[in-house]
Formats: C-alpha cells, structure tokens, sequence
C-alpha cells in the first residue's frame, strides 16, 4: 500500500478543507483527530514496513572481522550468532566466485570510504540471491590507532522490488481507473480513496479520509455495507457484486451501486483493512431492464415455438413448457393437467370443460411439472384456506408437489379459469414470497386439458395486460402439444403392451449357460418395431438360442415380429435340426406375406383393395442356435442376419464364420449348419444390426468397436450388456436393438453319468442298478426308487422296440434328466391300454412319475427321457 495518504493524514497537510457551513461546503462532518494528535509515543501493532522488506544490520571491527551480529541478520543471512562474531565477512557471506571483490570492498570502507551497491550473498536457503548493501565507516568501533570500523545494512533486493512495484500499480489504480477505490482500516474509516469514488458520493477526496459508512449512505444501507466490510474482515472470504440502493445526504435521486470488498493482509497473514470498488450501475440496470422487457416478448414466443412439443411425452412437454417461462417470464410455474387426460383418454371431467354451465372446473388435477427459482411457496404449490378466505371459499386446498393430485375448490379463480378457459389473476394471499399469479387454462381443440400457473415473487413486477397477452399465446402452443402427446400416449400404451408381450420376461435361465439379455426400442415412431430374441429351453439340458430382425418398423413389423416368434418356439418344440428350423420359418414367412387368392364368387367383398406391400413386411433375418450343455456343442444356422460374436477365454473376440443364407420370407435355398464346441467361459453374442451400423458410421466399424467393447468388458455380464449399449448406441435410436449374451458354464465332471449297455434283458437290471448308485452318491437317496421304476420302462422299452446297444445317461442340474437311446426310429407313443391288456403300462407310468417327458430324434436312432425334481 502507499504510504502517501497515510503520512498525510499524520501531518495534517491533506490540502485546504472546506469549512463546513461556508457556501458551497459539502454537509460533512469534520473528520475525527488523527492518531498522531491523539497520542505522540507508543507502541505500534506487530507487522510494520521491516516484515515485508528482508533487512539485517551488523557491525565489523578494524581488523575486518565481524563483531556484533543481530538477530535479523542471523535469519537473513542464515548464520547463528556464534559462527558469525570474529568471522571474515567476506568469506561468510559472499559466494567465492566474488570473494576478490567483495575484499576490495571491505578494505576501501576500512580505509574511511562509504559505499552503497548490490552484492550477491547465499540466503538461507543456500542459493545466491541479491541484496542492497549500505557499507560506512563507524568512528565508534575504531582502534587504538584510530583505524575505524563498519556498520553495514543489508536489504533484500528481490522484496524491495517488488514493494515498489505494488506500489506503483496501488497509484495507477487508484489514480486512473474509473472506478470507485476506496480502503477501510481496521475500525471501519476510510483510509484512502480515489477521484472516482469521492465524485460518486459528491465529497472531496480529502474530507473522506477517517469517515465511516454512516457518514455517506443512508442508516439501512450504511449498515448493509458495514456488516459486509466486518465479513470480509474476518473471514477473509471476498464479497463480490453486492448490490444496494438508496439516495446520499450530499446528493439528492434513487442510486444504484454494486460493490466488491477484498481483505488487506499483512505479514502473518494479519488483516490491516478492506480494500473496495464501487460502480454505480443505476443508468445501466434502467437500460437494462428496457431492453429487457422489449425483447422478451419476441423471445419467450420464438422460444415456445422451437422448445416446446420437442417430444410426443405429457410430462416432457409440460417441463419444456415451464423451462421456456421460468425464470424468463417469471419465477414459479406449475402444470396441472386433468388426471383422464394422462392416461391418454378423454373423461368425464373434460367432456364438459369449455362449454360452461354444466361444469364447475373442480375436476381432480394431477400437478404434472414444478419450477421455481424462488423457495416453496405455499399459495402456488396447493395453497391454504387463507388465500381464499377473505373470497368465502373456505375449502382448504391439499398441497401438491410434482407428480401429486388437487381439486380447486368451485369458486376459485383457478375454477373459473378451467371452466371458462379464459386467464386469471387471482390474489396471491398471505405467502410472503409472492407478489403477482396468472393463472392460464390450456385449451385445445375446445377442450380444457388443465392450466398454467405462473407466479412472481417480491421484488419482480406484476403481472399487466401484455403480459397476460404474451403468457396466453405460449399456453396456447403449448396445449396443441400436450393434446398431441395425449393422442400419442393412447397409441403408444396399446403398442408397448403389445412389443412387451411379445419378448422374453426378464432375463432367462438355460442350462449350462449365463444369459443377459436388453432389448432398446427405436426412439421413432410408436417405439416398437420387429426385433427380437428367445431363449427357448430344449429337452436333454440344451437351448436354443435366437435373434432375429423383421424389416421395417412400427406396429406391423412388431406383428408379423410376433407371428415369427411363435412359430419359432412351436418349431423347437418338434426338436427340428437348427437348418430344418429355419426352412420350416422360411415358408411360414412366405405363407405370412402371401395376401392369398381373391374370393370366392359368391363370397366376401370381391373389391376390397389388396396390400401389394405386405410381403415387404414379413421379410426377416434371424440366427438359430442350439446348445448342448453336456458336450458344449453349438449348432448355428443363419438366414440373412449378422453373424455371432465368440469371445474365448485368453483370445480376442471373433466374428463366427456362420454361412449367412437368405433371409426368411426370400426362400429358394436351403439353409446349412455350422457345429463348434465352446469352451468353458467363452462368450457368445447374438445382437441385430441397429447395435452396429447407424448413419454415423459403417458396419465394419460398429462390429469393431462390438468385439473391442466385449474384450475390455467386465465379468458381470449384465453390467456388460448395459457397457455395449452405451457405448455402441451414441445415435439414441436410430433403429430398434436387440442383444443376447450367454457364456458358458461347465457342468462339473460328477455332474453326468454316461454307460453304454448290450441289447441283452440283463442290461434291465445293470441300467437300475447303475442309476440308482450313480444317485445315491450324490445324495439324490429321494429319487432312487421313481428313477429305478422309470429307467425299468424305458430300457425295457429299447429293448422290445429298438435295437442296437443302449445308452443310458443321467444329468445333474436344476433337475434329474434320465435319458435312454437306442438305435430304433419308431417314437414311443402313449396309448391307453385296457383292463384286460397285459401291457402298454409303462408309458402311463412314466407320464403319471415324471415331472416331464418325451422323446427325441436323433441322426442314428431316438431318446426317451424324463425329468424329476430336485
């Protein structure tokens, strides 16, 4: 800081006052006595000019060696008294490189000359830094010869610097910026100000020093601005922009000011003051708010225009409404829609709206969308009996945050606004926060779908006729919206019931496999559209697994969707070869897309118009896929769709070199299979084309970024799933996904049993003896005596039946599988026999024991297999 003012202010010798009373003389009070009037002697607080300048003294004696040594020398130079006193000076505190020099220097200031320069010297750190030296002859610590000695003073080059440099940017600002500068000290009066602000106030600068803030303002403001200088000072937290207003003593009219304090400190962080800037922002805030007004009203309209309706959603549209109003137009809106309205219908309630006289606009409102810059206020968000008791409504009005219900009692202003669909604006009541509501029914199509409340609060101005005009018009636009989104909810409901009744619920168990599953509607249109994905569970622990993908979008791509995924399942069921699966869809495809002969002569209407584009709908591409868990095989085949991903343990994922065949509904060719074995831990993902190709980027890059998302994936395989949606869908969709997961999960070693048996009538009782041990060992003792009955049958069955050898295998998992084949192609068929019949028993016995059971095709002959509880 300058030092200047505050020497001045000591000396008096501030200028030639005006003498209060004398024409012209400002109406200020004589400044107080100045510290030096009130006391000569004393102490003063710690932290002066030496803290912030590095300054040491010490003295030399004539035979040139050092003989007192002061404290501030000991931590400047970072040497202790006792290695300092009787030590060579120049050798202990000048860096050998400049010891000639700094000899000669010694010995002419011996010699009688003074010297004043700058000498390097090592600082305590142990660097080299500059210091300015006064060198001088002292004729007190002469010898007996008369040969003198030496004081010297040490400073800081570095800190001097840089005082003089604040110094100097302290007199620029002060003296030209146009800014208000003013210090306060410690007490709270102005210690120093600059033209600008002494201008401001309309007190010479030179009557200002020693003032306080009551001296200037008005007694609300002056304490306003007391109280922020106190803050500063003690917390050191600056206070920036503050704003208040008022008129001055020495100057008449309504002023503006904004204000920003700093806290001074000193050294030890010790505060000394508050250093301030003053605008005064009273011609800017009218302009302002002028401009303001005027181009609010083009504004908030363009703004409504091109925010609101951005989505067919009620409750985004009615928040796109209150984001375009608050706090642009004002500073607390609500949405109250009709509760019917939000489930996509028009109720009882809306029927009358806008009619008048059969309807009283007290209808259940549910309050769909809140905003508010301002803190709750109880009149808009529900209300009380006092806002409307002086009016003799005398219901009490339930309060209602964002998502909760309210009626408006009949003779509200809210009522009548619903029933007339005209504006209102009803008294805003006790709430202390509010100063004008408006209260805007939303009409559309001559129905009253709810309203818009907007208030706002003290401090803001009331609502007038243009304003009611402008609010009116956003509302308008507005309910066309919400109308819109009405209708496409009523759709939308029906279409998502439908697309959800048709997909998987939940995610999936299949044996031996981990499935994760996540199907993401397109954003376009109704959100459905024909992808899909199955896991449908196979007799002999195996699963098919399937995806698939209807061309085109919308509610007929979900259909015909639908259509092909039943007849997927009913086709797995028949235990059909992966390639047989597909040929069988392809034709149903077909049959599906075939809008069929024209009626009969006679029958039906021969003129209705035929859909020549229906056969475009039932086009699709699907992968089929069958799991053994056993053996770990998997058998793919694929008609048209994109080829599974593998990711093996210890290998970078792969696309699987599935042939890709034409998809269904094309026919002519038939389909073929591909059969690999997993390994355990392996990861296959089957996923539609909206995961992978988008008008941002090629195939080939979305099934990259596909094999590089599950390579650096986690082990959960649902946190997984959700990874590769987010970092494959940046569009937000484009197109409908669907992604299926599974890796594989190794049945243990003792988990199968597995025996071949001669085709002789011994292996009846080896096949009973051999289940029964095999279940007893692993604590299965409950199933011993079902599974001895029913493995009886069936291998007697193989026997009679079939022929060759016989395979007995029994499978641990959720359940007990027990399977027999054998070489014969006749299935077994269940038949009712008759009392006097000697046999045809064992199947009604199987069929009455078993949790399950059926039979199979093999390439070499069939199984029979049953199921039982665990």
């Amino acid at each position: 800081m300058n030092s200047m003012p505050a020497r001045e202010a000591l000396t008096g010798s501030s200028g030639h006052a005006a003498v209060p009373g004398q024409s012209g003389a400002p109406p200020v009070a004589p400044p107080p006595p100045s510290p030096v009037q009130q006391a000569r002697w004393g102490d003063i607080d710690p932290g002066s000019i030496y803290e912030y300048i590095r300054v040491a003294t010490f003295a030399i004696g004539p035979d040139g060696r050092i003989n007192q040594w002061s404290e501030r020398a000991a931590d400047f130079f970072a040497l202790p008294a006792e290695e300092a006193l009787g030590a060579d000076p120049v050798t202990a505190l000048v860096p050998r490189e400049h010891w000639r020099n700094g000899r000669a220097r010694l010995e002419r200031t011996l010699a009688g000359e003074e010297w004043i320069g700058t000498t390097p010297y090592l600082d305590r750190e142990g660097s080299e830094s500059l210091a300015e030296v006064y060198l001088m002859p002292a004729a007190g610590h002469a010898s007996e010869d008369g040969t003198p000695g030496a004081l010297c003073l040490a400073v800081d080059l570095g800190k001097l610097r840089r005082i003089e440099t604040d110094l100097a940017a302290s007199a620029a600002v002060f003296g030209q910026t146009p800014s208000g500068f003013f210090l306060f000290d410690r007490e709270l009066r102005l210690q120093r100000v600059n033209k600008a602000f002494a201008d401001a106030v309309g007190v010479p600068a030179e009557l200002l020093a020693g003032r306080g803030a009551h001296d200037l303002f008005v007694p609300a403001e002056a304490e306003r601005l007391q109280a922020a200088v106190r803050q500063v000072l003690a917390t050191g937290d600056p206070v920036v922009d503050l704003r208040f207003s008022g008129s001055l003593p020495s100057r008449g009219g309504e002023r503006r000011w904004a204000i920003s304090l700093y806290r001074l400190t000193g050294p030890g962080e010790r505060p000394i003051g508050v250093a301030g800037q003053v605008n005064d922002v009273t011609s800017r805030l009218v302009a302002e708010r002028e401009a303001a007004g005027v181009r609010r009203n083009l504004a908030l309209v363009n703004e409504a225009s091109a925010h609101i309706g951005s989505t067919l959603d009620l409750e985004t549209t009615a928040k796109e409404l209150l984001d375009v109003v608050v706090p642009q137009f004002c500073d607390l809106a609500t949405v109250d829609l009709y509760s019917a309205l939000l489930s996509g219908e028009t109720g009882p309630a809306l029927a009358g709206a806008g009619r008048g006289g059969a309807y009283d606009g007290s209808g259940e409102l549910r309050r769909v969308a809140v905003s508010s810059v301002v803190g709750d206020a109880a009149a808009v968000l529900g209300g009380d009996s006092a806002a409307y008791g002086e009016l003799g409504y005398g219901a009490r009005l339930a309060a209602a945050e964002a998502g909760g219900t309210l009626c408006y009692p009949p003779r509200s202003p809210h009522a009548r606004a619903l029933r007339t669909g005209r504006s209102a604006i009803p008294d805003p009541g006790p709430d202390p926060l509010l100063r004008s509501t408006l209260v805007v029914p939303l009409v559309a199509r001559n129905q009253v779908l709810g309203l818009v409340q907007l208030s706002r609060a003290i401090g803001s101005e009331p609502f007038d006729a243009r304003d009611v005009a402008i609010a009116e018009e956003i509302a308008a636009r507005a309910a066309v919206c919400v109308d819109n989104a009405r209708l496409y909810r009523r759709e939308h409901e029906r279409a998502l019931i439908l697309q959800r009744s048709l997909l998987p619920p939940g995610n999936p168990e299949a044996s031996g496999l981990e499935i994760a599953c996540r199907y993401r509607p397109s954003s376009n249109n109704t959100e459905v559209g024909g992808d899909w994905f199955d896991v449908i569970p196979l007799p002999g622990n195996r699963t098919a697994l399937v995806i698939g993908d209807v061309m085109g979008r919308g509610l007929r791509a979900a259909v015909a969707m639908g259509q092909l995924r039943t007849a997927v399942r009913t086709l797995a069921m028949l235990d059909l070869e992966p390639a047989e699966v597909l040929g069988a869809l392809d034709d149903i495809a077909r049959g599906l897309g075939d809008p069929g002969p024209g009626p009969l002569p006679g029958y039906g209407r021969p003129d209705r118009p035929v859909d020549e584009h229906a056969a475009e709908v039932y086009l699709a591409t699907c992968v089929y896929a069958v799991f053994d868990a056993v053996t770990r095989r998997c058998t793919f085949a694929n008609a048209g769709h994109l080829p599974p991903v593998l990711l093996s343990p210890g290998e970078p994922a792969r696309m699987l070199d599935v042939p890709p065949g034409l998809p269904l509904g094309v026919g002519g060719e038939p389909f073929e299979e591909v059969t690999l074995e997993l390994p355990d831990g392996a990861l296959l993902g089957l996923y539609t084309d909206g995961l992978v190709e988008s008008r941002k980027h090629q195939l080939d890059e979305g099934l990259l970024a596909f094999r590089l998302a599950l390579q650096n994936g986690g082990p959960v395989l649902e946190t997984l799933c959700d990874q590769v949606l987010n970092e494959l869908d940046p569009h937000h969709g484009e197109d409908d996904i669907a992604l299926l997961m599974a890796r594989v999960r190794a049945f243990p070693e003792d988990a199968v049993g597995d025996w071949r048996l001669p085709p002789e009538p011994t292996s009846v009782a080896k096949a009973r003896e051999l289940a029964c041990g095999w279940l007893l060992v692993r604590g299965l003792e409950e199933l011993v005596d079902t599974t001895e009955l029913l493995v009886s049958e069936l291998v007697t069955n193989a026997l009679k039946h079939g022929r060759g050898d016989i395979r007995l295998r029994l499978l641990k998992d959720t359940t007990m599988v027990c399977e027999v084949w054998d070489d014969g192609y006749a299935q077994p068929r269940q038949r009712r026999a008759q009392e006097t019949d000697e046999g045809g028993r064992g199947l009604q016995l199987v069929s009455l024991l078993a949790e399950r059971w059926g039979s199979r095709r093999t390439p070499h002959g069939k199984i029979v297999w049953f199921e039982l509880s665990i």
